[in-house]
Formats: structure tokens, C-alpha cells, sequence
């Protein structure tokens, strides 16, 4: 084995990403760096480097211990890379989503085109704090409603 890797083949060798090209985009993404430094998918990485990885609401940390080539099993990857995510961070990716359920009659269907846009409008009017008056009306929010 040699003494260095490219990133993108060492995080998919082992099983941080699916496939190799998640592992490229990612890189691309700037949601991989090395010691520190953002990594384009063809870093050089070597033993001793420290990985940060960030997926989702989830920001794991590695410690490159052996190089590899070729994916590895699930119980084989202790042995290549150290996790040294802290357990907080790995609380964040068991958190409940928050979700906003709006309550549709039974046997209606699905929502018309319509009826998906006003949703979509209120959805998005959730994160915005401002709520359009149509779309207030046709769910019967009131001003007065905690949501």
C-alpha cells in the first residue's frame, strides 16, 4: 500500500459515503476538510491526517489510522479510521425533525395543484414568520393561533 490516498476513495472505502461520486460531491461541496483545509476529491491524504466530515445536521470527525484501496466491511473499518465524533454531535443526527402536519379530510385525496401550492406557501411561511392572509384563511389560522 502506499503512503497516501484521495480523499474521495478513502471516505467511500470506508463506508462514510455509499458511493464513490457522493464522495466526490461532497468534496466538491466543501463538506470535507483536512486538517482544517477544504479538500478537493483529489487531496492526497496520509496516516495521522484528521478528517471532518459534515452530513447533514452532523459534522463527524475521523483519524486516518491505515490507508486503504479497496471498500472495506462495516467491522473492518476501526481498524482504518478512528471515529472521534463527539457523542453530541451524533445526538444530532437521532433529533426529532420538526414536521408540520396540515389535517386533511378523510377520503378527500390527494391536494389538488392548487391546493399543493397553498401548502407550500404555508410551509414556507412557517420558517419566515410571515403566513400569506389567503393562505391563513383557507386553513382557518388566525393571528391568535401558536404554530
Amino acid at each position: 500500500m502506499s503512503d497516501v490516498a484521495r480523499i474521495d476513495k478513502y471516505l467511500w472505502a470506508i463506508r462514510v459515503y455509499k458511493t464513490r461520486s457522493e464522495a466526490t460531491e461532497a468534496c466538491k461541496g466543501n463538506k470535507v476538510q483536512v486538517n482544517g483545509v477544504a479538500a478537493k476529491p483529489s487531496r492526497m491524504i496520509k496516516i495521522g491526517d484528521m478528517l471532518s466530515v459534515r452530513k447533514g445536521p452532523v459534522q463527524y470527525s475521523f483519524k486516518v489510522l491505515k490507508l486503504l484501496g479497496n471498500r472495506v466491511g462495516a467491522q473492518l473499518v476501526p481498524e482504518y479510521a478512528e471515529n472521534l465524533t463527539p457523542e453530541s454531535e451524533l445526538a444530532k443526527a437521532h433529533a426529532p425533525k420538526e414536521t408540520f402536519f396540515i389535517k386533511r379530510d378523510r377520503g378527500s385525496g390527494r391536494p389538488t395543484k392548487k391546493e399543493r401550492r397553498e401548502i407550500d406557501m404555508l410551509q414556507e411561511g412557517l420558517f419566515i414568520d410571515e403566513i400569506p392572509d389567503e393562505v391563513a384563511r383557507h386553513f382557518g389560522i388566525s393571528e391568535d393561533d401558536d404554530l
